[in-house]
């Protein structure tokens, strides 16, 4: 209930929108917010298996529409349970006010054995199992809830009074075996195996948030109308006297006589107040020497417009959610700033650390729907080791791109700079500046010869792209260009080698030693 009443704040509200939305993105081919991450490179056969697999569990549990407020429940409450039908093996969202209690086996580390339910109301259309909107802690027992309970095996005998009303609300108990519990939990805190939420850490700054708001409320009510101070002149009254004669004026000034008839028949004058009496005149006796009374007006509140010490409160609780300032603006000037891609400054270490943020929550739910998917491919019969991939949610926004656009840029400008120095070789500027490896280089060379077929003899010298270790080199000896040899040159070499004579004459040939290479 708490987290609830935290969730109709504007601004926590939004905040675990932008973390849902960030968090739960979509493929873009098939609409799936999950992608499959292999561990082995599997075969042609098990990797068409799983991809048709995934989409027909989605599209079974229509995660394209409930994957967003499943995300969101789980990082708000802490825990988001689901009831698997064991037939069609679809999960049924359950309300986290209806279970009551969890029954864990100490004995093997906490383990679920059982969850006790209240409010159990089946809804195939819209996949719930428990009424999802506020209930008055009263249960029918319908014949979807005894089909429901008998389609579970178990039903809990146990039964309660609503508040002395006279009438029961039924319990049911739900084997461990059929449920699926997503936590908010890494198993080093004290709430495992239940998670805790994110606006736990923020419920002390958003009490403060919220008593601030009220008081602010409070105050502009009271003091923002302007008063008026009636000075009235007494003279040398007593003090018993006096109040009464003040009386006397302040009725005179707020009240107006209307004429009316009693039951006999007599006219008097009633006086009822007066609300247009301030936007009257008022008239005063004045003497001789300018004694007399006299009307001012007290202004209303000052600085009505501060609200420096609120917005500190709000920045507060946003930085506590990790949700950067430009995603949630927090000031009318805010609003009208321009778009802004987090390349550059601080704005971009805020979206960078709030997307690991993201990560991280990710990191905590997606375990419970990776085992969840295993069990649906055992169930289906598809004989796939467990081993061979895990199933993640797909990577959210992130500006890593925009990074290495940045990295790039600033390479190819050095690279630039020092491309016509003559004491650098080309390949060592390719991997120095440039960042590329030997493969990358060699990868390079091929793909430039084959764009350019024609051009690779004049370009070989090292003026183009580097093309000497791809075979393409220049005669060092007669500076024309070095011709690969054909299959005729090869055949005579051969020839050569058989009848004992060298294959290369002049200059070219060993004149030391005489031998034959």
């Amino acid at each position: 209930m708490q987290y609830d009443q935290m969730d109709m704040d504007s601004e926590i509200n939004a905040a675990l929108d932008t973390i849902a939305e960030f968090s739960t993105q979509f493929d873009e081919e098939n609409g799936i917010p999950f992608n499959v991450v292999y561990k082995t490179e599997p075969s042609e056969s098990e990797s068409k298996i799983l991809e048709q697999a995934l989409r027909q569990w989605c599209n079974l549990n229509d995660w394209d529409r409930r994957m967003f407020k499943t995300f969101r429940n789980v990082i708000k409450y802490g825990d988001q349970p689901f009831i698997r039908d064991p037939e069609t093996w679809e999960l049924m969202y359950v309300n986290p006010q209806d279970v009551l209690k969890v029954v864990v086996n100490e004995s093997e580390g906490k383990k679920p054995e059982q969850y006790i339910m209240k409010n159990l109301d089946l809804n195939l259309q819209n996949k719930t199992a428990t009424e999802p909107l506020e209930h008055n802690n009263t249960f029918s027992g319908g014949s979807n809830a005894g089909a429901f309970a008998s389609m579970e095996g178990r039903s809990y005998g146990a039964t309660s009074n609503s508040g002395g009303s006279g009438m029961e609300e039924q319990e049911f108990a739900v084997n461990n075996e059929h449920m699926m519990h997503v936590a908010m939990t890494e198993g080093m805190d004290v709430n495992w195996p239940f998670g805790t939420s994110i606006l736990d850490p923020i419920f002390k700054t958003y009490k403060q948030k919220e008593l601030l708001e009220d008081a602010i409320i409070i105050y502009r009510v009271q003091r923002a109308p302007e008063r008026r101070v009636f000075y009235v002149d007494v003279g040398n009254m007593p003090p018993h006297k006096a109040m009464g004669f003040v009386e006397r004026v302040k009725n005179e000034i707020h009240q107006r006589r209307i004429p009316n008839k009693t039951g006999g028949g007599q006219n008097v004058m009633d006086a009822q107040y007066n609300p247009l009496s301030i936007m009257e005149d008022y008239f005063f006796a004045q003497t001789a020497e300018g004694r007399g009374s006299k009307v001012d007006v007290l202004p209303g509140g000052q600085n009505l417009g501060e609200i420096d010490d609120l917005r500190f409160f709000t920045n507060k609780m946003l930085r506590a959610l990790r949700v950067p300032s430009s995603y949630l603006p927090t000031g009318p000037e805010d609003g009208s700033s321009s778009y802004n891609d987090g390349r550059v400054g601080t704005a971009f270490i805020q979206e960078f650390r709030f997307t690991k943020y993201c990560q991280r929550l990710q990191n905590m739910i997606q375990p419970t729907f990776d085992k969840e998917f295993k069990l649906f491919l055992r169930n289906r019969g598809f004989q796939i080791e467990s081993s061979l991939f895990d199933l993640r949610f797909i990577e959210p926004q992130s500006f890593s791109q925009y990074r290495e656009i940045e990295i790039d840029n600033a390479r190819a400008g050095v690279f630039n700079q020092v491309d016509g120095s003559e004491y650098l070789s080309r390949r060592f500027i390719l991997k120095k500046y440039l960042g590329l490896s030997e493969d990358e280089i060699l990868d390079n060379e091929s793909q430039w010869l084959e764009e350019n077929p024609d051009a690779s003899g004049s370009n070989a010298g090292g003026g183009g792209a580097g093309l000497s270790s791809v075979g393409v080199r220049p005669d060092l000896d007669s500076g024309d260009d070095f011709d690969l040899n054909t299959d005729d040159d090869l055949e005579d070499d051969a020839d050569a080698l058989d009848t004992g004579e060298s294959p290369i004459s002049g200059d070219d040939a060993d004149t030391e030693t005489g031998d034959e290479t």
